[in-house]
């Protein structure tokens, strides 16, 4: 720390960063659950009503169109669960560049199913740099995993 104290700093910031964005996702499954996603109609209302929002034949109302909505059900079930997998990984520090790659996945799929707003930039940025650095070898339960399965992707 002493001999590098603005990367030690950096370092700090940017694990903060990881648990904010895993908060993020956390709280996003907390919602679902407590508003009963996943076993309702909530996500096929949500995806109905931003389709009438949208200009009709637009990427957007196309995807809804013919992929959200027919998929709602199911669609409903990959992001709660994968919004709790990856803020449980993210805090751990557990496979986080593979659910960095999830997290970005899921917030891709948002912004493609018309729900962009000027969060998603920085969650897309901060998913690549998560995939990029090696932030769970920092600080996280990758580092101790890295050192017994060393030829492991889901750990480096």
């Amino acid at each position: 720390m002493k001999q590098n104290p603005f990367k030690t700093v950096g370092i700090i910031l940017f694990i903060t960063g990881r648990y904010l964005f895993a908060l993020f996702f956390l709280y996003g499954f907390w919602h679902k659950l407590i508003k009963g996603w996943l076993w309702s109609d909530l996500m096929r209302e949500f995806f109905t009503k931003r389709l009438a929002e949208l200009p009709a034949g637009s990427f957007q109302a196309n995807y809804l169109e013919l992929f959200a909505i027919p998929l709602a059900f199911p669609i409903a079930w990959i992001v709660t669960v994968g919004e709790l997998i990856i803020g449980i990984s993210l805090v751990l520090g557990f496979t986080v560049r593979a659910n960095a790659a999830l997290a970005l996945f899921l917030v891709l799929n948002f912004a493609a199913g018309g729900y962009y707003n000027l969060t998603l930039p920085p969650f897309m940025i901060f998913s690549v740099m998560m995939m990029i650095l090696p932030s769970g070898q920092w600080f996280g339960i990758d580092k101790k995993l890295h050192h017994k399965y060393p030829d492991s992707i889901w750990f480096k």
